[in-house]
């Protein structure tokens, strides 16, 4: 299973044209993309990334496909979303989506952390609407992953009274990435 593709896949049956969308990581730019063109030019796209690389990258991608009226970029640590995102916003948030780890084809000593993370998915889930949805996609073979993993399933625990937790993972590999897909109590 690729995991990038089974989130995209989720997120798709939910967010709607017209809808406003977070790219919480945005590395490389597909899960931007994909919001993008989910969401149609009356939604709009906020996509975070902390490395100037991808951000040069995802705003050459986003150029080339016209699609740059329908995203904003911020260069930040996806921590501060609350921060970055908030004033921009009209109306509450209708999706999310986290891909942790590191940027590929990059350095990979530059990785998202377990407190930065749980930082980004408090606040990321305080500009959720109700009904709304949250992906995070959490590889646990680096160094460091798995502790990110770890934090994000006690946050998701401590919270469950407020949210409806799918998790999916390939059971019979222990480096197996871990979805969360999380939707928000109406």
């Amino acid at each position: 299973m690729h995991f990038t593709v089974e989130a995209q896949k989720i997120v798709a049956d939910h967010l709607q044209p017209g809808n406003i969308a977070i790219d919480a990581t945005a590395g490389n730019g597909h899960d931007t993309v994909f919001l993008a063109n989910t969401v149609g030019p009356h939604g709009k796209v906020h996509a975070i990334d902390i490395q100037g690389q991808a951000i040069e990258r995802l705003q050459q991608t986003l150029s080339q496909l016209d699609l740059l009226e329908r995203v904003e970029v911020y260069a930040a640590d996806h921590a501060l979303i609350e921060q970055v995102v908030a004033p921009k916003l009209s109306s509450f948030v209708d999706c999310a989506m986290f891909n942790l780890g590191y940027l590929p084809h990059s350095d990979k000593s530059i990785t998202t952390h377990r407190a930065s993370t749980l930082r980004a998915v408090e606040g990321a889930y305080r500009l959720l609407k109700p009904g709304g949805m949250m992906t995070v996609l959490a590889y646990v073979g680096h160094p460091g992953g798995r502790d990110e993993a770890e934090g994000v399933s006690a946050w998701l625990e401590s919270h469950a009274d407020d949210l409806r937790v799918d998790r999916i993972q390939d059971e019979s590999n222990p480096q197996s990435p871990i979805l969360w897909v999380i939707k928000k109590n109406p």
